[in-house]
């Protein structure tokens, strides 16, 4: 066993380390598994802990040839040990604190397990650039959130230097200067201040370094052998051109669940290696079997959204009041600085068409036939999985990519609705109703679908445009390790 592992290319996946980067790095490691590649998966030693604690002591175990292994964070234990870090404390103290335990980590798989031979690592750690570097490995990096978010960021100096960037005061925020056109930003015609991630903007705490994180990441990013989207060519194409030109090379192999899906070797098991930091509650896909096609709209604001009281009652009231069914994620770290404590009103109003859970398996709820709408946060992983399963949106962006996902979602796909920052239960109540049964409602299902048959056909036909980036990537990578010996 040992010296047929020798002879096959090993690659070391490395997450951020936050909920909606591990899942799409997960399933790029299992993708490279399937395509004969020994994988080693390092975690934090905080979301090691999280994963043992969601899905019990055996969950890490693995495969003789896909193991796991873990570094520090670097940071004090938190408090809360089932909520997400505080993220602009862990952005510096990863890229300040993880190149040595990362580098002592694959120079030991080197003596004890089996050579390294390439480093798979997230955009926005790239300290393990570094790394290879010093041991002479190729490294290509994935970048998780949606692509045009990536165009966005790469502008910021251009967004401080034209003056456009950072707002005077808050009242900038509500004084309709937001709602100005950028004629800056490639590939993105008609977006609005608002629609850019909003670091740049400025008036909160740490948002200065965060600018400057991102810009450093993005630069040094220009040094990696390739870059990789969960997204396919079809959906992304004009702003994967732009990328190309700013880029090392870029492949496009999204949807990666569905390219999961469709190539991995079940009989290696890797199918029942999962990453959900929570606890997931499968019973809530039982409630769905009850309910009618397309009846039943999901909300989820992901992993690391968090609301004010008086914003989760307006979401409560608006969804009572529009009829329709729903199934609500509510995470106990949803509301700011407090449990997320429902009006008794309320509970009592929907305890016939409403569910409420902690967590739940994404995936399996999407594509069930009873969900006929999805209120969502715009994380990327939540908007590329409704796409593919023809799930039309309703957007609350709350930061980093998922304004500019919103954006995209509205304006160039055609499959969402916009729900103001500021919300409230009328607006919410007059959008559910528009998206389950109005006119435009209906436009939007309908392109919704026709961008899951465009997903289909990107990860299922062998002529399919991620199919043939996937094994583009896989000579590109084969290609660099020969090149590194």
């Amino acid at each position: 066993m040992a010296h047929e592992q020798e002879k096959k290319p090993h690659a070391v996946c490395i997450p951020g380390p936050i909920q909606g980067h591990i899942n799409p790095m997960l399933k790029l490691a299992k993708i490279l598994h399937s395509k004969g590649f020994l994988i080693t998966f390092v975690n934090t030693e905080f979301n090691h802990q999280r994963l043992l604690r969601s899905r019990g002591s055996d969950a890490l175990r693995g495969l003789p040839s896909f193991r796991f292994e873990t570094i520090p964070d670097g940071l004090p234990c938190p408090e809360n040990l089932d909520a997400t870090q505080e993220l602009w404390s862990l952005a510096k103290s990863v890229d300040e604190t993880c190149f040595h335990p990362f580098k002592s980590l694959v120079e030991k798989m080197n003596d004890s397990y089996s050579p390294v031979t390439c480093i798979v690592s997230d955009f926005l750690m790239c300290f393990t650039l570094d790394v290879a570097k010093e041991l002479r490995l190729p490294e290509i990096l994935l970048w998780t959130s949606g692509a045009g978010s990536l165009i966005c960021f790469h502008q910021y100096p251009n967004l401080l230097e034209k003056g456009l960037m950072p707002i005077k005061d808050p009242t900038y925020l509500v004084n309709g200067y937001l709602d100005t056109v950028v004629d800056c930003i490639p590939a993105m015609s008609g977006i609005r201040l608002k629609d850019i991630p909003p670091f740049v903007r400025m008036i909160y705490p740490h948002d200065e370094y965060m600018v400057q994180f991102f810009s450093s990441q993005i630069e040094r990013a220009k040094k990696a052998s390739a870059i990789v989207f969960n997204t396919f060519h079809e959906l992304d194409y004009d702003i994967l051109d732009t990328l190309s030109s700013l880029f090392p090379p870029c492949f496009e192999i999204g949807p990666l669940h569905l390219l999961e899906n469709k190539i991995t070797d079940k009989s290696l098991l890797t199918s029942a290696i999962k990453s959900n930091l929570w606890k997931e509650d499968t019973e809530c896909l039982k409630w769905l079997d009850s309910k009618p096609p397309a009846s039943v709209i999901y909300v989820n604001f992901g992993s690391i959204v968090v609301m004010t009281p008086q914003q989760l009652v307006e979401f409560c009231w608006g969804l009572a009041k529009s009829n329709y069914s729903f199934l609500w994620i509510i995470r106990p770290d949803l509301v700011i600085g407090d449990s997320a404590v429902l009006p008794s009103e309320f509970l009592a109003e929907i305890s016939d068409r409403g569910l409420l859970a902690s967590w739940c398996p994404q995936e399996q709820v999407l594509n069930h036939p009873s969900i006929g709408g999805f209120l969502t946060h715009s994380g990327w992983n939540s908007t590329i999985e409704s796409i593919s399963n023809g799930v039309p949106m309703l957007c609350w962006p709350f930061f980093a990519d998922q304004q500019t996902n919103c954006w995209l979602s509205c304006n160039k796909w055609g499959v969402a609705l916009e729900i103001d920052n500021d919300v409230k239960r009328d607006e919410v109540l007059k959008l559910v109703i528009e998206l389950m049964n109005g006119e435009k409602g209906k436009e939007m299902r309908k392109n919704a679908i026709e961008w899951k048959n465009k997903a289909d056909e990107a990860c299922v036909l062998p002529s399919g445009s991620s199919m043939a980036n996937l094994e583009k990537l896989i000579h590109h990578l084969q290609a660099s390790i020969l090149q590194n010996e």
